[in-house]
């Protein structure tokens, strides 16, 4: 697992790593149960604060990808603890494809624009 951040990325340095990790787990490199790495550990590994790391690993745990335990670190959360949210990660797919059909764009070449983007986070993750 290789994780980045990029000072000239526009999210804030937090947001990146959550993406980051978030993209691990999409592409089953972290599986249920499996612990990330220490704060101090990632922190340290990516040169940010420690301040930074926690911040994200909050963030993920707030949205149901993992669970923090005192002492023991963060594990990624079940699946099943995920799928209740689905109809909220819904909300910005419709939005998102109403935008391209209101842009004029038929619906093959939106499924297309679709295919693609999961193909790319398949194979390599996609770009953010």
């Amino acid at each position: 697992m290789f994780l980045t951040v990029d000072a000239r990325d526009e999210r804030p340095l937090y947001r990146q790593v959550a993406d980051g990790i978030k993209d691990w787990i999409a592409r089953g490199e972290l599986r249920e149960g499996m612990t990330l790495p220490s704060v101090r550990q990632l922190a340290g590994d990516l040169g940010v604060n420690l301040n930074t790391i926690a911040s994200a690993y909050r963030e993920l745990q707030d949205e149901g990808f993992v669970k923090i335990r005192h002492g023991a670190g963060a594990v990624v959360a079940s699946a099943c603890a995920r799928e209740a949210e689905v109809s909220e990660l819904r909300k910005p797919l419709r939005k998102a494809l109403t935008q391209f059909v209101l842009a004029g764009i038929d619906d093959a070449d939106i499924v297309a624009f679709v295919r693609q983007e999961l193909e790319s986070l398949h194979r390599k993750g996609g770009s953010q």
